[in-house]
């Protein structure tokens, strides 16, 4: 049987990760680790020294929440301390490129050592009238603090979209988090609904919450989270 246990207490969430990895487990590890990331946190430590792999293609798992994480929220994973046998399925297996290292002692000094490249600002809003222009003042205010004039406009649409989209469907609290990476400015708005927002892909009705979003951001989507979704958008910087 897979269990795990979840520590958040600082910047970087580590997952503790013991028993059987199986295909029939792996989803659910996936859903796990993807809310983990909701919470953008500055880096994903996931500990292995108590796993087990007696079907070596659950391993995909990891793929796939790392190139999640890739896309949004840009968030570094890291596998830490796997078994020696795990440790070579994992180079050798074909699951594209993980970051593997010998313990978390060793994920701590690596990110120590390195610059996370991230500064972030972050409102809580209620669903009411005039959350949607603060949110836009909020984004105006961190594009102009970064020296980003050319992303003033479109990340100003995304982020009073996504509040508006909140106070129309969701009606509850919502936390806006603007980030700014490396590559993207990220945008994302975090409410209470497990609800998706609807429809997910195009075509979108013209003028709509969605299709704006979608005409805006370079690519966006949404992501569970630990007590409803969030909404992210990501803006490239160039």
């Amino acid at each position: 049987m897979l269990t795990w246990t979840v520590d958040s207490g600082d910047r970087r969430t580590v997952v503790t990760v013991c028993g059987d990895l199986t295909m029939s487990d792996a989803g659910r590890l996936r859903t796990v680790l993807l809310k983990c990331l909701a919470e953008q946190s500055e880096a994903l430590l996931v500990d292995l020294s108590g796993m087990r792999v007696p079907e070596p293609h659950a391993l995909s798992v990891f793929t796939a929440v790392v190139r999640q994480a890739a896309t949004w929220p840009g968030t570094p994973v890291l596998l830490c301390a796997p078994a020696p046998a795990t440790a070579e399925l994992l180079a050798g297996g074909g699951f594209g490129a993980l970051t593997v290292l010998a313990g978390l002692r060793e994920a701590r000094a690596l990110l120590d050592a390195g610059d996370s490249g991230m500064l972030m600002v972050t409102d809580d809003l209620l669903p009411i009238r005039g959350a949607s222009r603060h949110a836009r003042d909020v984004v105006t205010d961190a594009c102009t603090r970064w020296t980003l004039p050319q992303l003033v406009a479109p990340a100003s649409v995304v982020a009073g979209e996504m509040v508006a989209n909140v106070i129309d469907h969701a009606g509850t609290m919502m936390t806006l988090r603007v980030t700014l990476r490396p590559r993207f400015l990220y945008v994302a708005v975090r409410d209470g609904s497990p609800e998706p927002p609807e429809p997910l892909h195009p075509p979108f009705r013209p003028g709509s919450g969605l299709a704006l979003i979608n005409a805006s951001a370079t690519h966006w989507g949404w992501m569970p989270a630990a007590d409803g979704k969030v909404v992210w958008a990501a803006l490239g910087l160039r």
